[in-house]
Order: structure tokens, then C-alpha cells, then sequence
């Protein structure tokens, strides 16, 4: 897919210049980190490791290139991680001499300020240890790689996306951003999350990884694994609680489409162990990766838009 930008006398080859589509999305996403940069005073970077939050660290050291990144990064860190994705972080940190905040959820549970839950996923408890590390650390914009094509509720979502005082999100409040103009003014304890991968779809993040030759986990790739059936997903055994009585282990060739929490993200039957071979799978897919990977995300019908509205990514 190709964007056609019409300028009179502006032709290549006698035809009009086109800018192709990852073009387009790198830079509206470099735009979106130097808007954010000369408008805020402490904005950090969610990092995971996943993915996304990868796509989003690289766009970002090259919209500063060759300066350092000016921004922190910051991980909630559920304690049920893949150990691999936290292998991952700390490499990329280390390489690029990045300053990381890591919110333990499992240091909030150690003082009494969480509690687990009965089905042993942690990834509801995210929330909590977030909204402290924005008001501990006075981070007043907080960019995030949410896309609108993962789920409704991120697709209502803007940019600029601003945040009460409790961390909170009222579709509500939502401000239009005509011709990517943003706007990130706020009161004393608000804070604004940003998305600068808001318009990419997950086609256009393997190919962009593609493209760049972004390193990521090999958790990505076809791999085989031990994993157990739950609720029509695949998921990996851990002391989150999984397996059950009656809960069989298997070995089994997947891989991730997504990471999050160990206890409600799910693999993939997949024998896709190339970048190459992922875009094609996923081109052919008819299921999103949340829907097809995520347990988190149907315990209603509104689970995603309850959790942002409390404050969670």
C-alpha cells in the first residue's frame, strides 16, 4: 500500500511522488515523539518487551538519533513474566545505556497493597503499581503501544489520551486531533497517555520489524514448548497456578502473538519461525491477537474499557 502526496511539479519518473504506507507510519510516530518531547516535562516509555513496546522503543531512539533517548523507560513487572521477554529487556536496556523503572507487583502484594487473585492472573493487578510509579516519579505523559486494532476499546482511544488525577479514562473527555494536531494540556495530577502506534495494525508492525530488522525474543518464533489447554488457548505451566487437576501438559510446536502475564497469555499452534513466515500467518489470520490470545480480555464484554477507566495501559 502506497500514500499518494499530490504537489504541483513534485513527480518521480513522470508519476506522482508516493511515500510508501511504513513510511507513513514511521514518521507520524517520530512526529508524535518529538511533539511529546518539546511539550512535556517528564514523559516515560512503557516497556515490556513485547513487541510493540519494542516497534515504539525503536522509533523513538531514531526520532532523537544520534542524541541519547531523552525519555526513561518504565516496566510493570507482574512476576510472571516469560523469562525470556525479561532476558530481552535487560539486554536492550544494557545496549542502549537506557534508565529503566521496573513497578513490582509482587512487592505491592509482599505489603499488603494487592492481593492475588482466585484464578492466580496478575495482570488486572497492573494497575495499582503503575498509577503509583506515574505519581511517584511526576511522569506527566506516558507513551504506550496500544493500537486501535487490537480492541474496541482501544479503538475509541486518541493519542493524546488524558488521564484524571486517579489515573483514570473517560471516553468523555476524548479531544480531536485534526490534522495530528495534539493536545497535551492538563491539570496538576493529571497525566497524558500517548500512542504513537495508534494507526498500525500488527501486520504493520512485523513488517515494519521486517523492514528495520528489529531484533525481538525468539518467543515470537515457532518454537516447541510445554504448554496445557485452559479455555480454548494454550497455556504455559508456572507457579501462577496452572496446570490444574486434570489439566494435561503438552509438547507442542506455537509460538506467542502476543506476551503479557504467563497466567493468561496464550500460544499459537504455529510452525511460522521466520519474520517472513509470521507476516504471511498473520495476513491469513481472521482473529485479532488479543481475541485469539489474551484470557484477560474476555471476562466481558467490556473488560478492556473497565480496566482503562481504572487506570490500567
Amino acid at each position: 500500500m502506497t500514500v499518494t502526496v499530490r504537489r504541483p511539479g513534485h513527480t518521480v519518473g513522470g508519476a506522482p511522488f508516493a511515500l510508501p504506507h511504513l513510511d507513513v507510519l514511521e514518521s507520524e510516530a517520530v512526529h508524535i515523539f518529538r511533539e511529546v518531547a518539546g511539550e512535556f516535562e517528564r514523559p516515560v516509555i512503557l516497556f515490556s518487551g513485547g513487541k510493540d513496546s519494542i516497534v515504539m522503543l525503536h522509533l523513538a531512539l531514531k526520532a532523537f538519533a544520534p542524541a541519547p533517548l531523552p525519555f526513561a523507560l518504565l516496566h510493570v513487572d507482574t512476576g510472571h513474566n516469560f523469562p525470556e521477554v525479561i532476558a530481552y529487556r535487560d539486554r536492550v536496556v544494557a545496549q542502549h545505556g537506557l534508565r529503566l523503572h521496573v513497578a513490582s507487583v509482587q512487592e505491592f502484594i509482599d505489603r499488603g497493597e494487592l492481593r492475588e487473585r482466585p484464578d492466580g492472573t496478575r495482570n488486572p493487578l497492573q494497575t495499582v503499581p503503575l498509577l503509583s510509579a506515574i505519581e511517584t516519579q511526576r511522569f506527566d505523559a506516558v507513551f504506550g503501544g496500544g493500537r486501535r486494532d487490537e480492541e474496541k476499546a482501544r479503538a475509541k482511544e486518541r493519542v493524546f489520551s488524558l488521564r484524571d488525577e486517579f489515573g483514570g479514562w473517560d471516553p468523555r473527555r476524548q479531544r480531536p486531533e485534526l490534522w495530528q494536531l495534539y493536545n497535551g494540556r492538563h491539570a496538576p495530577g493529571e497525566h497524558v497517555r500517548v500512542f504513537p502506534l495508534s494507526n498500525w495494525t500488527e501486520l504493520d508492525v512485523w513488517q515494519y520489524i521486517g523492514r528495520e530488522k528489529i531484533d525481538i525474543p525468539e518467543i515470537y518464533f515457532a518454537h516447541e514448548r510445554e504448554v496445557f489447554a485452559r479455555d480454548g488457548m494454550w497455556l504455559a505451566p508456572g507457579e501462577w497456578g496452572g496446570p490444574k487437576d486434570g489439566e494435561r501438559t503438552d509438547r507442542r510446536l506455537v509460538r506467542y502473538r502476543t506476551v503479557g502475564d504467563m497466567s493468561c497469555t496464550g500460544a499459537v499452534d504455529s510452525d511460522a519461525a521466520t519474520v517472513e513466515q509470521i507476516i504471511a500467518e498473520i495476513a491469513a489470520s481472521r482473529l485479532t491477537e488479543r481475541g485469539a490470545t489474551r484470557a484477560d480480555d474476555k471476562l466481558s464484554e467490556a473488560a478492556m474499557e473497565d480496566r482503562k477507566r481504572e487506570g490500567y495501559f
